[in-house]
């Protein structure tokens, strides 16, 4: 059974930091993508970044490159967003999902996606 467990959101300041982590079990980190998706009340559900862990190509949304890195520790099977210049539009439930990709220059996933439990993130302006 694939599990992700998404921690570290919370309040922040608008011009702020925050590090996401998303502990995976049960998925292999050897050939499958994980990434980071956020939904804002009322909005779309968004693709934000993406990783292949076993050889370290990543993807963002326009919104977000320069601003957020995503990366992977494999000893860990745990995945990081660390999130910086946060703007009150990155205000949103953020959660990890496994098997995305990029597709025409958005950040998706395929239909068989495990998404795990979100984490809040608020960014106050």
């Amino acid at each position: 059974e694939v599990q992700l467990q998404a921690s570290g959101g919370g309040l922040v300041q608008a011009g702020g930091s925050l590090r996401l982590s998303c502990v995976v079990s049960g998925f292999s980190f050897d050939d499958g993508a994980i990434g980071w998706f956020r939904q804002a009340p009322g909005k779309d559900r968004e693709g934000v970044a993406c990783i292949r862990p076993y050889d370290g190509i990543t993807y963002y949304a326009d919104s977000v490159k320069g601003r957020f890195t995503i990366s992977s520790d494999n000893a860990k099977n745990t995945v990081y967003l660390q999130m910086n210049s946060l703007k009150p539009e990155d205000t949103a439930g953020y959660h990890c999902v496994t098997e995305c990709l990029q597709y025409d220059s958005l950040v998706v996933h395929t239909l068989t996606a495990y998404w795990g439990q979100g984490t809040e993130v608020t960014v106050s302006s």
